[in-house]
């Protein structure tokens, strides 16, 4: 039986004009139309075929080589590309689009918004479907990081606090405002770190390594950059932040943190407008 909404490993079973089909197990064969077919390599007869199988406007079971933007399970940030009386029709990156029913809408949506959703198998009709009412399908059970762990974010939405984010498409997180020295939207993917697993379940995030890890980095990468640009940089202490981001990834106090230290080491030399290797 194929997985509806994942990719299959599927066996070629016979040629026709229009396409290959393939063994779908109890689904029967699944065809494959031939502009999916891979051109780099002749398919033959019981090859096999890495394929992602979903439904097509009729309801029936299809295959594609085509790459979604997400899987049944996961989540992903999609745009609205119309909304009529059957729904909100989002772009998956296949030919048929993704339906967000009304039922599932966590607030009104317009055309050419971007809207975070999981991807789901509607029981009754067998459907890939969205839902932006992500709760449900994030897991309660307590996370078993470890503080300084490096992670996969997908950034949700701005809060009071700073933005909710789900790490690595399981659990919420938050990234506090303090936390945030760079540009965050909903939708953005970021790497991210555990900084603190507390009482009640809750996960605070970090944008930056934490810890002896994230002092010994950044010294790596300051140093490493100022020697690929002949021992000069033009950024400094009194730099703006966005610079700073943009450079090495960091927090503007982290970064004069670790040129503090590095200058106390006799490192480097600080000036108003530009570090200089010793």
């Amino acid at each position: 039986m194929a997985l509806v909404g994942r990719y299959n490993s599927l066996q070629v079973v016979k040629h026709t004009d229009f396409g290959l089909y393939l063994d779908g197990g109890a689904d029967g064969e699944i065809l494959l139309p031939n502009r999916y077919i891979p051109k780099d390599t002749p398919t033959e007869v019981e090859d096999w075929l890495n394929v992602f199988v979903y439904l097509d406007s009729e309801d029936k079971l299809i295959a594609t080589t085509e790459k979604p933007k997400l899987q049944v399970g996961e989540f992903a940030s999609l745009k609205v590309i119309e909304i009529n009386s059957i729904g909100i029709f989002l772009d998956w990156g296949l030919p048929k689009d993704l339906l967000l029913p009304y039922s599932e809408e966590k607030r009104q949506m317009k055309a050419g918004e971007y809207c975070v959703v999981h991807a789901y198998i509607d029981k009754r009709t067998r459907r890939i479907t969205a839902t932006a009412r992500l709760d449900r399908y994030l897991d309660k059970v307590p996370a078993n990081y470890k503080v300084g762990e490096e992670v996969d974010l997908l950034v949700v939405e701005e809060t009071p606090m700073g933005f909710k984010a789900i790490i690595n498409n399981k659990h919420w997180g938050l990234i506090h405002k303090n936390e945030v020295f760079k540009f965050l939207r909903s939708g953005k993917q970021e790497k991210g770190y555990i900084k603190e697993l507390r009482s009640d379940g809750k996960i605070a995030l970090s944008l930056q390594p934490i810890g002896q890890a994230a002092v010994g980095s950044l010294h790596d990468k300051i140093i490493d950059k100022l020697k690929a640009n002949n021992g000069v940089l033009a950024v400094s202490d009194k730099s703006d932040p966005q610079v700073i981001s943009d450079l090495f990834g960091v927090s503007k106090g982290n970064f004069k943190k670790a040129i503090g230290a590095l200058y106390k080491d006799g490192k480097l030399v600080i000036h108003a407008d530009r570090i200089e290797l010793v």
